[in-house]
């Protein structure tokens, strides 16, 4: 009993500890975000997002991502897309969400590229089009974004956007079921309908899609 007794305000201690660590954690990080560092507001931003440290609060943390966004942080600019999208903290906007995303995605940012890919497909605030839907989710297939891959393949399978195209489907949809194994329910439809030959083809295409990219 008494080692028992010896430990526990031990543990306390700890956690007073880390505690204590991270408040000054968030302290200087505000400091370094109110002298606009642009990571540093990113960051006060995510810790309202996740209620890090701090109560969380949306409104806040969409206000230092758009700080941080406005000097052109990508993924900062991501964030605030995806507030705009969901109508955290800022009210749902599908229009400035696409604006946010697209900035983000111009950068490169896979996510943004995949989210202004989606907001195109869905008809979700600005209209329609999937010529731009494909041309997003193929910048984000491209550098490897699995959910990119998989709406990649899901076009071409429907032929939305692109001329309807079994095999460069298959191709597609593999690449994201080999990182998310749901995605293997879709291409097993796939499958159904090619021959032995196309299936074989399309795996090619996958294998040197890989190979160009090691």
């Amino acid at each position: 009993m008494r080692s028992i007794v010896l430990i526990i305000p031990l543990l306390v201690g700890v956690s007073y500890s880390a505690a204590v660590a991270e408040s000054h954690f968030f302290e200087e990080t505000r400091a370094r975000a109110e002298k606009g560092d642009a990571q540093a507001q990113y960051d006060l931003g995510q810790m309202y997002y996740d209620g890090h440290d701090v109560p969380r609060d949306y409104a806040e943390a969409a206000k230092w991502y758009r700080k941080a966004a406005d000097q052109g942080l990508a993924v900062a600019q991501y964030s605030l897309g995806g507030m705009y999208d969901l109508g955290w903290g800022v009210p749902q906007d599908g229009a400035e969400a696409a604006k946010w995303y697209r900035k983000a995605a111009d950068q490169g940012h896979t996510a943004a590229q995949y989210s202004l890919g989606w907001i195109y497909y869905g008809d979700m605030g600005v209209p329609r089009d999937y010529a731009e839907a494909i041309t997003w989710f193929r910048k984000g297939a491209e550098q490897g974004y699995t959910m990119a891959q998989f709406m990649l393949g899901v076009m071409y399978d429907r032929g939305h956007g692109v001329p309807q195209d079994d095999v460069t489907a298959y191709m597609w949809v593999s690449l994201a079921a080999a990182q998310h194994s749901s995605d293997r329910a879709t291409l097993d439809e796939i499958e159904k309908r090619l021959t032995p030959e196309q299936i074989a083809e399309a795996q090619r295409l996958a294998r040197e899609w890989l190979a160009a990219r090691q």
